[in-house]
């Protein structure tokens, strides 16, 4: 479970606690790595120095850049705004189809080429007019520390926090960690355990507990997202399945995306996701009682836009990640029939676009 590295600069952490005089254990997600001396957990950037679990990746990252918010994805939180986005390295799940492998698989430490303190990122985020920062490209549950002190920073100057997460995550940590979140998208990967523990290195039951405490013990604004693989979780009954959970556990009007995906790193071998896939996927979702489904990574702009449930009115028309008809009050109500749609809506949409801006340091 362990890799060996060498001793670098780190910060001292608390989830963890002593199993033998050799060996500690890190508690901060449910993998609870077992460490000696110089070993690093599966994530690569929390191991054992000096007989305690330390970071090793605070205040560096792979790279900023500034997304528009649709992109994390999150259709409900402050449509059309910026996001400035960022990831560390490493990551505590081993997900063979990871579209972001270079950054969550990585094991060097080059690969975390900026430096940025939470100050730093607070005050960047400020300069270019970002509504929020996203702690995205690589799961931030494993640099916790360093993404709690950057909520802080930000939420002092008025700048909110997302979480782009998988969920894997111990209940003590996440409720530290959520506290200083606004909004979160979670990455559902499928709805069986065969397929976290043969795809995903990991297990479901966890996911399914943090998806219920940040919608019934939270304010979090909680979407959600699930990548859907030819032949591995895009049966109708697994969707069927994961659909209803979502209604019964969670209510119909949390927001389900269904993204595309791309052959990529160990599933070069699986081919891309039809469109026709994720378009029968949002039309099962919407059957099982799910007001609002959207469709990922294809052009479609009826599954990009926001369709009111009581009256069937498009309320947010998108394409790609453009806004175009805006039919909601400065409420967030539907102009058409009076229905509040759940959100977090302003007076006024964002003119982001779709446009993509690099940060530098």
């Amino acid at each position: 479970m362990a890799i060996q590295s060498d001793r670098s600069d780190s910060v001292p952490t608390y989830w963890w606690h002593r199993i033998s005089e050799n060996k500690i254990q890190c508690d901060l997600c449910p993998r609870f790595c077992h460490l000696s001396e110089g070993q690093r957990g599966l994530c690569f950037v929390r191991g054992c120095e000096g007989g305690e679990v330390r970071l090793f990746s605070y205040g560096r990252s792979s790279g900023f850049c500034i997304d528009p918010i649709e992109k994390k994805p999150l259709n409900h939180f402050l449509p059309g705004t910026p996001v400035l986005s960022f990831g560390t390295a490493g990551c505590n799940l081993a997900c063979r189809f990871c579209q972001n492998w270079d950054m969550s698989k990585s094991r060097e430490m080059d690969t975390l080429s900026q430096i940025a303190t939470p100050e730093m990122i607070a005050e960047a985020a400020e300069q270019h007019h970002c509504r929020s920062i996203a702690f995205t490209y690589n799961d931030p549950v494993i640099f916790h520390e360093y993404a709690i002190d950057v909520a802080k920073a930000c939420r002092a100057r008025g700048i909110r926090a997302v979480a782009v997460s998988a969920g894997y995550v111990c209940p003590g940590p996440r409720e530290e960690f959520y506290r200083e979140m606004d909004a979160a998208n979670i990455d559902l990967k499928a709805f069986s355990e065969s397929f976290y523990q043969r795809i995903c290195g990991g297990a479901l039951a966890p996911v399914l507990d943090t998806l219920e405490y940040l919608h019934h013990e939270t304010q979090v604004w909680l979407e959600i997202t699930t990548l859907l693989i030819p032949g591995h979780n895009d049966s109708n009954p697994e969707i069927e399945q994961l659909s209803r959970w979502i209604v019964e556990h969670l209510g119909p009007d949390v927001p389900l995306h269904f993204s595309a995906f791309h052959p990529d790193w160990k599933m070069l071998d699986t081919p891309p996701t039809p469109p026709a896939t994720l378009r029968r996927a949002r039309e099962i979702a919407r059957q099982q009682g799910i007001h609002f489904v959207y469709t990922g990574n294809v052009h479609d702009p009826e599954g990009d836009s926001t369709w009111c449930p009581a009256c069937g009115k498009r309320v947010i028309e998108r394409d790609w990640y453009r806004l175009g008809a805006w039919e909601l009050d400065p409420e967030g109500r539907c102009r058409h029939c009076g229905a509040k749609i759940p959100g977090v809506f302003e007076a006024r949409p964002g003119n982001w676009g779709s446009q993509r801006q690099l940060v530098r340091f």
